[in-house]
């Protein structure tokens, strides 16, 4: 039996201060509000078909154990702009050789961790673009 068609991918974490940080997804990160949830829940796209859900709707962890990865073409340039927005880096954009990645990590809503990623690897897939996926 096939699996089912999966078509879109949302993660959600949670703040305390929704406005501070729907700030940071809209004007520090310039994404997009694609839903608002009765001002509990801002749904943002991320990409064509990637959103990030930032609510109010439980307590945020004290230690989340994940890391939520923006991977871009250009880690410097998103580097830059953010600095300039403010943003506090655990350090700049290096090469981590084990992984064969390029990339930096900041906290930026909360407890949770980010991170800012170009993969340098070949064998990692291209992105799809928009209405070419069957």
């Amino acid at each position: 039996m096939s699996r089912p068609p999966v078509t879109q991918q949302v993660t959600f974490i949670y703040t305390e201060d929704l406005p501070k940080d729907s700030a940071f997804m809209s004007d520090v990160m310039g994404f997009e509000l694609v839903l608002n949830q009765n001002d509990t829940c801002h749904i943002y796209r991320v990409t064509g078909d990637s959103f990030l859900g930032v609510c109010t709707n439980r307590k945020p962890p004290e230690n989340p154990g994940v890391t939520y990865t923006f991977v871009t073409p250009d880690v410097d340039g998103m580097y830059e702009r953010m600095l300039a927005n403010g943003v506090a880096f655990d350090g700049p954009p290096k090469l981590q050789d084990g992984f064969n990645v390029y990339a930096c990590f900041f906290r930026g809503i909360g407890n949770y961790r980010f991170e800012l990623q170009e993969f340098r690897d070949p064998t990692w897939p291209k992105p799809v673009l928009e209405g070419t996926a069957s």
